[in-house]
Order: C-alpha cells, then sequence, then structure tokens
C-alpha cells in the first residue's frame, strides 16, 4: 500500500484568497511554562490551501459542513491529468472517464505553477463537463486550484451547478507526484458545526 499526501502545507506563508484571513500558528503556553506540555492555537480561513466546500458557503439555504455525508469523501477515485482544462468538452471528458461511473474525480490541471503564490488566474471547469459528472454519477470532484470557477466570478456558476448535481467540492489538493490513474481517497472534513467549509488532510492510497 502507498499513500500519497495530497494535501497543501498550512504554515505562515501559505497562500490565501487576497483579504482573507492567513493561516498562523502560536505556541500560547509552551512546556518549560506549564513544566509539563506545548500548547499551541490556530487561525485561519477555512478556505485556506486543501479544503472542502459546503453548499452553505455559495446558498444561504445550502447544507452545512457538520450536514454533509462522510462516505462521499472516501472511496474510489480517478486522477485524470487535463492540460489547464482546454478542449475538456462533453465528448472528450465522456471518454476519459469511460468505465469510472460514480467514482470521485480529481483533475490534475498543473495551472498552480508557483505554490508559494495564491495565482492571478486559473482556468475552470465548463457547464458541458459538469453534465457528463452528472451522468457517471460522480459523488465528488476535486481540482488541484483554490476555486472550481474563475478567481473573480460573483455568479460562481460551477459550485452552483455541482451541487445542483449533488457533487461534492474538494479544492486545493496537490497533485504534482500524482501519476493518472485510480486510488481511494480519504478527504475527511472536521466537524464543524455551522461553517461553510472545513480545510482536509487529503490522500491517495494506491493498492
Amino acid at each position: 500500500m502507498i499513500i500519497y499526501d495530497i494535501s497543501r502545507t498550512l504554515h505562515s506563508k501559505t497562500p490565501t484568497w487576497p483579504g482573507d484571513t492567513p493561516f498562523s500558528y502560536s505556541l500560547n503556553w509552551t512546556k518549560e511554562e506549564t513544566g509539563s506540555v506545548n500548547v499551541g492555537s490556530i487561525e485561519m480561513s477555512v478556505h485556506t490551501a486543501t479544503h472542502v466546500d459546503a453548499p452553505y458557503h455559495f446558498d444561504e439555504n445550502g447544507a452545512k459542513l457538520n450536514q454533509l455525508e462522510l462516505s462521499v469523501f472516501m472511496g474510489p477515485a480517478i486522477v485524470l491529468k487535463v492540460s489547464k482544462l482546454k478542449g475538456l468538452d462533453h465528448g472528450k471528458l465522456k471518454e476519459l472517464l469511460k468505465g469510472h461511473e460514480k467514482k470521485r474525480v480529481l483533475f490534475k490541471t498543473d495551472s498552480w505553477e508557483d505554490e508559494s503564490a495564491f495565482p492571478g488566474s486559473i482556468p475552470s471547469l465548463n457547464p458541458e463537463a459538469v453534465a457528463v459528472l452528472k451522468e457517471l454519477s460522480v459523488p465528488l470532484i476535486g481540482v488541484d486550484l483554490p476555486s472550481v470557477d474563475q478567481l473573480d466570478s460573483k455568479e460562481l456558476a460551477i459550485h452552483h451547478l455541482l451541487h445542483e448535481a449533488n457533487i461534492a467540492i474538494l479544492e486545493g489538493i496537490d497533485l504534482r507526484n500524482v501519476k493518472e490513474g485510480e486510488y481511494e481517497l480519504i478527504a475527511l472534513p472536521l466537524k464543524i458545526a455551522s461553517a461553510d467549509g472545513s480545510p482536509v488532510r487529503a490522500v491517495l492510497v494506491s493498492r
């Protein structure tokens, strides 16, 4: 069994959405002070690095994080290498996913080239691709990008289409060291009451 960690590291220089809460970790009590333990705390946006979007993130009436079905975030997955998502029309995606119905689909675009900086622009899925994912009963998609929509989008059309298709959203995964192929995905969000998203420790397992 081989485990691939596809999570981005959280540290003081982890890129965040412009204007959002940056990640920070501080040691509030030291072992020297307490005589027994070090105790730290963190501050961050729930949409930092590798994370899950709950429907409530973009829909006032959408399910919140603790209401999501956990089984969606575990199970068979396929990693697809797609060159910045270009040309990913209905026919092409259906061909790529032939025989992979009901599997989680992780798109490896290799578009986030400088991991130390938030990207200035990204490719995004299109409605045709979402239609195929819905046809194939895909329960979750993941992208190696901070969003499934364009960074300047206010309508978040792809978020909404995925939600309508009952497809969960995993963003900010790191697939640079993962080859195309079939894996088992484990990407469980934290159990945060009423939250719109959560960081995850996402891994792929190859047997």
